[in-house]
């Protein structure tokens, strides 16, 4: 609404983030949060038992960690802002809103954070001359795990409000934001499966970085294997209770965001297999506790892939599931506050829209009206022709014969209805009929459809200039002087 819309169509906007952000947390849950206390816990074996093969273990462990976590995971969580800024900057900016202050700290403890792998790696080889001196090394990696837990802590409290913001609705305060029904089920989850894939990704790289000393290898693999035995026991106790408090409309979207709208059916089958890749991970555990010595390494690889496999598929879910909003009872997902469709569907979305290029529908620009106002309330989510695209989801629907306007028309009015997880139509009725119109004629040919980065933005008019949420300018007026 207040800013240009940017479109990507072969991929689109979900898409786009979906990578990032996947791969991001990826990283962050197994190699940032989960893996580095098991890298102190090595350092500290090796300080009690005075073996300095546990010293040369965790050192090559962190320096893995030290190089993926500073590359490709700070550059894809910089690709985070970037992306969601695009794709949907009235979110954003709200988010920022709400939790400036949650932010700024959580900038703070990244910094803090940083600051410290740098420390902790950079001055490990040198940390071995004195007993003191190791000491406060290993100090340097128990911090370094705290903090890094708590920007993840700090970043939670806001994906817990983007899908039940709870009494923030009516206090509008940060605590309230940060203390939301979600926050501390998804913590309890997030934080124990981290540990878990912490673990086994540690387990697989030690398996591979003690090929040439088989009994400390044993020895290894059965203290990481136990930490995340543990660990996989308390995932079980957080999963159950993150479930119980998710909001049973978001349940009853679960089926079609596990598996697609045209593949709802295999719901169930996927839960068996997601039952039964969590049982392998933890017989895999189980038997490296017990005889580590046997364990394949090709176990432990097949363990790291389907955690990592089914975080992305979480994290796919939990996006899914809190549709049709972007921030839970507050922001549909096309980026329009649920308190402004009143205005919207009275005056129609272009009159309002700052960057619109039309503001009226007319019978000579019904085409065209009707891709501005798809650009404006569809391509948050939607592509012509990409992923998503609507023009699959027309011709499933009505086949190769001639789409009908009105009956599309008729659909998207009650589509809210028939499917909870499709944001309502926020326009009037005559710029329904233009997105029904401009739908229908791609049928046949269907135009490339680019976003502002591609097309450029239309130059502001006293309309946009003068257009605020609630007030509707005077059209009549030159000077642009609101009704």
């Amino acid at each position: 609404m207040d800013f240009p819309i940017f479109h990507i169509d072969f991929i689109g906007n979900r898409m786009l983030i979906a990578v990032d952000a996947i791969l991001h947390v990826i990283i962050n849950h197994a190699l940032a949060v989960g893996a580095l206390p098991v890298i102190a816990l090595l350092e500290f074996s090796g300080i009690r038992t005075k073996d300095p093969r546990w010293d040369r273990l965790a050192y090559r462990l962190l320096k893995v960690i030290f190089i993926i976590t500073t590359t490709v995971g700070a550059l894809t969580g910089v690709g985070i802002w970037f992306s969601a800024s695009l794709i949907n900057p009235a979110a954003i900016g709200s988010l920022i809103r709400v939790f400036f202050w949650g932010w700024f700290v959580e900038w703070i403890v990244f910094v803090a954070e940083v600051s410290l792998i740098m420390a902790y790696f950079l001055s490990w080889q040198s940390s071995g001359r004195t007993p003191e001196a190791k000491l406060k090394h290993l100090r340097l990696g128990i911090f370094l795990a705290i903090f890094s837990w708590i920007t993840m802590a700090i970043i939670v409290a806001i994906l817990g409000f983007m899908m039940d913001p709870g009494n923030w609705m009516s206090e509008r305060t940060l605590i309230s934001g940060v203390l939301n029904p979600m926050y501390f089920p998804q913590l309890a989850f997030r934080t124990t499966l981290a540990m878990v894939m912490g673990g086994i990704t540690m387990i697989c790289l030690t398996y591979l970085f003690t090929r040439n000393d088989l009994p400390f290898r044993t020895t290894v693999l059965r203290a990481i294997s136990s930490w995340s035995g543990i660990w996989m026991l308390a995932l079980i106790i957080a999963s159950v209770w993150y479930y119980q408090v998710i909001p049973q409309h978001m349940l009853a979207n679960i089926p079609v965001a596990v598996t697609t709208q045209e593949y709802v059916s295999w719901n169930s089958s996927l839960k068996w297999l997601l039952t039964i890749g969590l049982s392998f991970v933890g017989w895999v555990l189980w038997s490296s506790i017990r005889h580590p010595g046997q364990v394949h390494g090709a176990k432990y690889l097949a363990s790291v892939l389907l955690l990592f496999a089914m975080l992305g598929q979480f994290e796919r879910v939990r996006e899914f599931i809190r549709k049709p909003f972007i921030i839970g009872n507050y922001m549909y997902a096309n980026g329009i506050r649920v308190e402004d469709y009143p205005l919207l569907q009275r005056d129609g979305i272009l009159q309002h829209a700052t960057y619109a290029g039309i503001r009226e529908v007319t019978a000579d620009n019904k085409v065209a009206a009707g891709r501005e106002v798809f650009e404006q309330t569809c391509t948050r989510c939607h592509t012509v022709n990409g992923i998503n695209s609507i023009r699959g989801q027309l011709k499933t629907m009505y086949g190769d014969k001639p789409w009908q306007p009105e009956v599309i028309a008729a659909y998207i009015e009650n589509m809210h209805g028939a499917r909870y997880f499709m944001p309502p139509f926020p326009g009037n009725k005559a710029e329904l009929d233009a997105l029904c119109v401009y739908l229908a004629s791609q049928q046949k040919r269907a135009t490339a459809f680019n976003g502002a980065q591609t097309n450029g933005i239309p130059k502001p008019d006293k309309i946009s200039a003068s257009t605020v949420y609630g007030t509707l300018p005077n059209l009549a007026n030159p000077h642009g002087e609101q009704q």
